[in-house]
């Protein structure tokens, strides 16, 4: 996946991102999803003004939300200012609904934002991601492929 401006769309843009995900969950399957933002929220997005890492979405009431994500206060919007830590609905079919309450309900499933982006028409989307927690041997043998993978490409290009 790019980072940041993408050549064939201009208006692609990460706001935030959830690097250590990857680390600590087995990703099994993505869902892109859409989220109900206020106007405040929206232009401190815009400035980049997010944080996603500590966050998680749970199905509650037949509804998915995003619980524990950080926008940062939109400086001019004073009186009409948002909550920084507030739940934040998403929006996803119903048949993605069933799934992802599904996958939750399974041991050890949970749902873990991935990235927090502007899409090419400059709506922002979120990343949804069914994953598995990660035991600790899990996360060593995922280190120890990574290191043996880049080490094996430095051999490929002293061998050339």
């Amino acid at each position: 996946m790019a980072r940041g401006k993408s050549k064939t769309n201009p208006n692609y843009k990460v706001v935030a991102e959830n690097r250590r995900a990857r680390y600590d969950y087995a990703i099994e399957d993505e869902i892109e999803c859409g989220i109900v933002l206020e106007g405040s929220e929206v232009k401190s997005l815009r400035q980049g003004q997010a944080n996603i890492a500590e966050s998680y979405a749970s199905v509650e009431d037949g509804e998915l939300w995003l619980i524990n994500s950080y926008i940062a206060p939109y400086d001019q919007a004073r009186n009409f200012g948002h909550e920084e830590r507030r739940k934040r609905k998403l929006l996803v079919h119903k048949r993605e609904l069933a799934k992802l309450w599904d996958a939750s309900r399974r041991k050890g499933m949970t749902l873990v934002p991935l990235v927090m982006y502007f899409n090419d028409r400059g709506i922002v989307k979120l990343k949804l991601a069914i994953a598995r927690g990660k035991k600790t041997h899990d996360k060593r043998d995922t280190e120890r492929q990574r290191d043996w993978a880049r080490q094996k490409q430095r051999l490929l290009q002293q061998h050339r």
